[in-house]
């Protein structure tokens, strides 16, 4: 049975895909890295807490990945958007900010 073609073709296939994996496979952060974000979150969230207020802060979600923070959310004001952004710019720690927040409509 380890002679026939389909073995030997599914062998392949395992390599391929194995091979595959390794170069598409999105980076994996470690633990150290992981609980630094995790703090950083917590800054993050606080800093714009002080700067814009507790109510908008509870509108803004924050992500981050190694540095890079991403804001979401529904805010009442371009000024409470922008707000939030330069709060977060402001941490140390933080590399970027990506600002996807998004104002509500007044209707």
């Amino acid at each position: 049975m380890g002679n026939t073609p389909v073995a030997g073709f599914l062998a392949a296939a395992a390599i391929a895909l194995a091979l595959a994996a390794c170069g598409a496979a999105p980076q994996k952060q470690n633990a150290g890295e992981f609980t630094d974000d995790a703090a950083l979150t917590a800054k993050v969230k606080s800093a714009i807490a002080t700067n814009v207020g507790a109510r908008a802060a509870g509108a803004v979600n924050v992500a981050i990945y190694k540095g890079t923070v991403q804001l979401t959310g529904f805010v009442d004001s371009e000024d409470t958007a922008n707000g939030a952004a330069k709060a977060a710019q402001k941490v140390g720690g933080v590399r970027s900010v990506k600002n996807d927040i998004r104002i509500k409509s007044s209707s």
